[in-house]
C-alpha cells in the first residue's frame, strides 16, 4: 500500500468533499486561507477520457489548476472506467505535483454512471478493480515515491451493500476510502445512513486495518464532525454542502461574523473572476458566446450559488441576496456589498 502524504496527517482527519463548480481553485483558495493547514483539499471531479487527450484536456484543464504554495495537500479527483484513459490522467495529476489522485466511485448523476463511470461503477466490480490498478500504474513517480490512489464512492447501487461493494473495495489495497452513506439510488433525498459506519469500521478493521475511512454526508459543524466520529470510530470526516459560505468551517477557534462572510464573499468573487474569466490579447479577438470579448473558463453565473450561502441568516439578507443576483461581475458585487453595510451602518 502507498499511503504517501496521508501517513504524515494525525487523525482525525478533515477534508473538503469535491463538489461540481464548487470546489475550484477559487474556492479551494479561501478554506486554505482560513482552515486550519492540514485540511485535506479535492478538486472538483475530471474526466480521465478528456484528460488522456489533447482536445479534452484543454477543455477541462482550468479544474486541475491549484497554488502548489497555497494548497497542501490537495488531492485530485477523476472519474472514469477507461483504464487506460485511468492511467494517463492519474500521471498527469502526480506530474503536476498534486498529493493524491482519488478515483470517484460514487457521482449518481445520471448521464455519468449510465455509461458506466463514477457510482455505475459500483455495478462493474472487476471494472473498477481495473480502474484502480491502471490509476495505481499510472501514480509511479521515477526517482520517488509513488503518490496514493484513493477512492470515494457510495454505500451500494440501488441497495445497501457493504458486505458485497465496500467489502470488496476494502480488499484492494486502499490507503484511504471516504464512504459517502448513501446509496447512489437515494442521491441526496434522505438523510445520509451514519449508523453504518460503525459496521463499515469494522470490516475495515478485519480486511484492511491499514485503510483509513472517511465518512461523507450531511455534516453541517465541526462539532458534529467530532460527534460523528466518536461514535463510529472512523478516521475522519469529509465536508461538502455545509461548508458552503464558510471557509472557517474547519476552525474551531473562530466564528466569523456577517461583515467577515460578506467581506470573504467579495473577495470570493473577485477569485473566480481573476481565475475563470480572462480578457483576450486582442479586442479582435472576440470569443464568439461572449458580448464583450471575455474569455470564460466558466460563467460568472456560477459565482451565483454562493451568494444565498454567504449572505443568509442576518436581517436584510434576503433583499441583499435579491440585489447580489442582478450583479453580472466581481465589481458590481462589491458595490452591492458595500452599499448594504453602509446602509446598515447609517441605520444603525
Amino acid at each position: 500500500m502507498i499511503a504517501g502524504f496521508w501517513e504524515q496527517l494525525d487523525t482525525p482527519i478533515f477534508a473538503l468533499a469535491p463538489m461540481e463548480d464548487v470546489t475550484d481553485v477559487a474556492f479551494r483558495t479561501l478554506f486554505a486561507k482560513y482552515s486550519p493547514p492540514e485540511t485535506v483539499l479535492w478538486t472538483e471531479f475530471t474526466s480521465a477520457d478528456a484528460l488522456a487527450h489533447d482536445f479534452g484536456r484543454t477543455r477541462v484543464d482550468h479544474r486541475l489548476r491549484f497554488d502548489r504554495e497555497k494548497e497542501s495537500p490537495i488531492v485530485a479527483q477523476i472519474f472514469g472506467s477507461n483504464p487506460e484513459n485511468i492511467e494517463i490522467a492519474t500521471r498527469l495529476c502526480v506530474e503536476r505535483g498534486f498529493d493524491g489522485v482519488d478515483l470517484n466511485m460514487g457521482c449518481p448523476v445520471k448521464k455519468i454512471e449510465s455509461a458506466g463511470s463514477c457510482s455505475g461503477l459500483i455495478r462493474t466490480p472487476d471494472i473498477a478493480k481495473e480502474t484502480i490498478e491502471a490509476a495505481k500504474r499510472g501514480a509511479k513517480r521515477l526517482g520517488g515515491l509513488d503518490a496514493p490512489v484513493s477512492v470515494k464512492t457510495r454505500i451500494g447501487y440501488n441497495e445497501i451493500d457493504l458486505p458485497g461493494w465496500i467489502g470488496f473495495l476494502l480488499k484492494l489495497d486502499l490507503p484511504v476510502l471516504t464512504v459517502h452513506l448513501r446509496t447512489k439510488k437515494e442521491m441526496s433525498d434522505v438523510p445520509a445512513h451514519w449508523e453504518l459506519m460503525s459496521e463499515i469500521v469494522q470490516m475495515r478493521d478485519a480486511l484492511a486495518p491499514k485503510t483509513l475511512i472517511i465518512g461523507n454526508g450531511d455534516i453541517q459543524s465541526m462539532e458534529e464532525a467530532r460527534v460523528k466520529m466518536s461514535e463510529t470510530g472512523c478516521d475522519g470526516i469529509m465536508v461538502g454542502r455545509g461548508a458552503f459560505g464558510n471557509p472557517w468551517f474547519f476552525d474551531e477557534c473562530y466564528t466569523p461574523t456577517m461583515q467577515d462572510k460578506l467581506r470573504v464573499l467579495v473577495e470570493h468573487t473577485h477569485l473566480f473572476e481573476k481565475e475563470f474569466l480572462t480578457q483576450p490579447e486582442s479586442r479582435n479577438n472576440h470569443s464568439k458566446d461572449t458580448a464583450e470579448g471575455w474569455h470564460r473558463m466558466k460563467n460568472f453565473a456560477i459565482m451565483k450559488k454562493h451568494f444565498k450561502a454567504y449572505a443568509n441568516g442576518f436581517d436584510g439578507a434576503a433583499g441583499l441576496r435579491a440585489n447580489l443576483m442582478k450583479a453580472d461581475n466581481a465589481l458590481q458585487v462589491e458595490e452591492v456589498v458595500a452599499h448594504f453595510l453602509r446602509s446598515l451602518k447609517e441605520n444603525s
